[in-house]
């Protein structure tokens, strides 16, 4: 086991099964390069206890939303690892783009995201967790999930 899954394991985590996409024209991410492009993950994670589907603004609270960002984070984590063989191949986290299903007068889109930004940022550090990124509101998300992120890493060479 590597530092970074070494690292998920203390902080009493555990990386889901990569998710599969239902259809044959795209996939978890692709890879050019050094760079890893990661499809949008939401929060779908078996050993987890969160909530997966609501509205921010109206049936859910920050709190859940962080905790669902958070697992996204960690069905992307399951998806790089797939794709790269260890997480410690991957050199940085270069960018997420977050999106929140919301309402039209919630404006905390930052600290849901934050779920994603804070484990990558500890799993990664300061140099190499921190990440450019974006966190915005939806009118809707497939399949009601409370967020889902996409993002951009760089692999070692």
């Amino acid at each position: 086991m590597g530092k970074i899954e070494s690292k998920i394991q203390a902080m009493g985590l555990i990386l889901p099964e990569p998710r599969r996409f239902p259809s044959p024209n795209r996939r978890g991410c692709v890879r050019v390069g050094n760079m890893l492009f990661v499809s949008g993950h939401g929060p779908h994670h078996p050993g987890m206890t969160i909530k997966e589907h609501g509205k921010l603004g109206a049936d859910t609270s920050i709190e859940q939303g962080y905790q669902a960002a958070k697992a996204a984070a960690l069905a992307i984590l399951s998806t790089v690892k797939a794709a790269a063989g260890d997480l410690d191949n991957v050199k940085r986290v270069v960018r997420l783009f977050g999106m929140v299903n919301c309402t039209p007068d919630f404006g905390d889109h930052p600290k849901v995201i934050d779920g994603a930004s804070d484990l990558f940022f500890e799993l990664f550090g300061p140099e190499h967790g921190c990440h450019a990124r974006s966190a915005v509101g939806m009118a809707a998300l497939p399949r009601g999930q409370v967020v889902e992120i996409n993002g951009e890493f760089e692999l070692i060479a």
